[in-house]
């Protein structure tokens, strides 16, 4: 039981990752039952969810323990996030015992909490997540936050490893998609530390105005590289995913408008064509790379119907998959593993 808080992927050692994702093929094929009898999981969600909360229960079910869930104004008093505040507005919980009072109760923690503020500086430094780690002694889970979603990052690690067998040097690309609001970098930028852990050749592809967080880059880069694998960006979609493994659409806003959705919108306009299409499926690799996604996913906005119903769509694998490596989490931090 390593009783470490699981923030971000890139924070745990790659032999901590690659440990992970062996048990996760353990658990997957039923080889370890139990592990968690008598644990108790506390879930905190801020922001909605589908397949992280019933993945998260379900994983908690499957080994004997039990997931309790709370959404923060929604039967819980509405929560209060900043550490230096005057209370004396709308919310009536503090973050601090919040999750004081909550590790009393559980054996771990997991939050939910979307970037909610109108300033990327301060969104950047991960407040929310990291303040719950920080004053509780127990071990805290990202369940997505505004920077990492690392339980999503481990789901497509896996993905990726049972669709390509031998992942080193293969092209993965992050293919930037059009969407009608700006979403987090969250994903995004996990899936391409996922790929880099795997030691491939990351291609992120997106338009002029479109890029990561430069820490996000460093660290991609900086992992890729110690693994065997690279890191491009470029704005030419088409010519980034021939000979593609791998593709995996996925919108985000451009940080430079960040708080502020009227001008995301404006500067957005006209590039609706950054689509996975059936056409530019064709041209990966041999004409069989895999599409993935994380979901939920706009039809024919952001994926055709066609990929995602198609021979070539993993994204249903990777939902599954999503359980079966929080069942290898939660029993690394707070369970047995033999």
């Amino acid at each position: 039981m390593s009783g470490r808080d699981f923030l971000a992927m890139e924070e745990w050692s790659p032999e901590m990752v690659d440990g992970l994702l062996a048990l996760a093929a353990r658990v997957k094929r039923g080889e370890l039952l139990g592990g968690l009898e008598r644990k108790v999981l506390a879930m905190v969600f801020m922001d909605p969810s589908l397949r992280t909360r019933s993945s998260m229960e379900t994983a908690m079910f499957l080994h004997g323990g039990h997931a309790l869930c709370l959404e923060p104004g929604k039967g819980s008093w509405a929560l209060e996030t900043e550490l230096d505040v005057v209370m004396d507005g709308t919310t009536v919980e503090h973050i601090i015992e919040m999750a004081r009072v909550l590790a009393r109760y559980a054996d771990a923690l997991a939050v939910r909490s979307f970037p909610k503020g109108t300033d990327w500086a301060v969104e950047r430094e991960d407040r929310t997540i990291r303040n719950f780690a920080k004053y509780s002694d127990k071990p805290v889970i990202n369940l997505e936050s505004s920077r990492r979603h690392p339980c999503q990052g481990l789901a497509d690690a896996l993905t990726l490893r049972e669709h390509l067998g031998e992942t080193t040097g293969k092209r993965f690309v992050l293919q930037w998609a059009w969407h009608p609001k700006a979403l987090p970098t969250a994903v995004p930028a996990s899936a391409a530390i996922a790929a880099a852990h795997l030691g491939m050749e990351v291609v992120i592809a997106r338009p002029a105005g479109y890029d990561l967080d430069p820490d996000d880059y460093t660290a991609i880069e900086t992992l890729a590289t110690s693994r065997g694998g690279s890191l491009t960006i470029t704005d030419e979609v088409d010519g980034a995913i021939d000979g593609a493994h791998a593709v995996y659409p996925k919108s985000w806003g451009a940080l430079s408008c960040f708080g502020r959705p009227d001008d995301e919108r404006a500067f957005r306009e006209g590039k609706r064509d950054w689509r996975l299409t059936a056409a530019r499926m064709r041209t990966t690799a041999g004409g069989k790379g895999i599409a993935m996604h994380c979901l939920p996913v706009r039809r024919n906005v952001e994926i055709d119907g066609e990929v995602l119903d198609g021979p070539q769509s993993a994204v249903i694998d990777q939902a599954e998959n999503r359980l079966h490596v929080q069942r290898a989490l939660l029993l690394e931090v707070a369970g047995r593993t033999s």
